[in-house]
């Protein structure tokens, strides 16, 4: 068995690590705006010590990403969501500026508004990839612009191209600012993949990722603040994930919304979901790479 660390796939957080990571995992142990079932900000914590238990190697890529180093960052505290929206900002920017691939960790989706400004800085044609249940579109919710209902109407400040994939539950108040074109609803997509090339080409070439992991029917990830039924499959959400990592270039992304419960199967399945993707970057990275030399 392998020695419990807190960094994920159990490798150790050190100047040195960090030096030669080619990936910074970042917790946001954020849970101030959830609307249901708190716990939230449990979530990275428990994803990163389920993912001591992965296998690290990939069978679908050959690979195994960990040999690219990754580096879990120190938590980003905050008390407020415009406090943490700047932390995050400031930290994502600074691992950016250090050429790292950087994966967030939360805590509720509100925490992927920093992440999101942080990246439309540095990449001036970034799209978005939002796999969830939920439109979170409300301009405002329960008082605030921040509320992990609104962070798909804040990502709208800094790109317009976001596509949505996965939705099943939304206010009648979220219709007007829709773009029907780049919304996938659950009910339409679930028993086919026959959708995901469309998906695909709406996307820029530089795409940033936002997974809350309600987008999973609860079958199989029932630990979530506001599950709701008809969710997607692993597979289905895999083979979405690998045709844009084929196509396009994933420049980050986030998994949010776990709320640990005693079911530790949907723990594993959120870091085995991180490891995957990041798997699928790195292999369709390497090919590229083949090709333009």
């Amino acid at each position: 068995m392998r020695k419990k660390s807190r960094g994920f796939c159990g490798l150790p957080s050190t100047p040195a690590n960090y030096a030669g990571a080619s990936i910074v995992v970042l917790p946001i142990p954020f849970d101030k705006t959830s609307t249901w079932m708190k716990g939230a900000d449990k979530g990275p914590e428990a994803l990163i010590d389920a993912s001591q238990y992965l296998e690290f190697y990939d069978i679908e890529t050959n690979s195994e990403v960990l040999n690219n180093g990754i580096f879990t960052a120190p938590t980003i505290q905050a008390t407020t969501s415009e406090i943490l929206m700047s932390k995050t900002e400031a930290a994502v920017s600074h691992y950016l500026a250090d050429n790292k691939f950087v994966v967030s960790l939360g805590g509720e989706h509100s925490v992927s508004v920093g992440v999101i400004k942080a990246f439309a800085g540095k990449y001036a044609d970034l799209s978005i990839l939002h796999l969830d249940a939920h439109a979170d579109s409300r301009d405002s919710y329960e008082g605030s612009r921040y509320n992990h209902a609104c962070v798909i109407a804040r990502a709208r400040e800094y790109t317009k191209n976001i596509v949505s994939v996965g939705i099943r539950s939304m206010d009648v108040s979220e219709r007007s600012g829709m773009d029907r074109k780049r919304i996938f609803f659950a009910y339409e997509i679930y028993d086919s993949d026959s959708w995901i090339q469309k998906a695909v080409r709406l996307l820029s070439e530089t795409v940033y990722v936002t997974i809350d992991v309600d987008v999973f029917d609860p079958g199989i990830m029932p630990s979530t603040g506001t599950p709701e039924p008809g969710g997607l499959g692993w597979y289905l959400v895999m083979k979405l994930l690998r045709a844009v990592s084929r196509a396009k270039r994933i420049v980050g992304f986030d998994v949010v919304e776990l709320c640990p419960s005693n079911a530790k199967a949907s723990d594993f399945l959120a870091a085995k979901l991180v490891y995957t993707l990041l798997s699928y970057i790195f292999a369709d990275r390497s090919v590229r790479e083949s090709k333009e030399k």
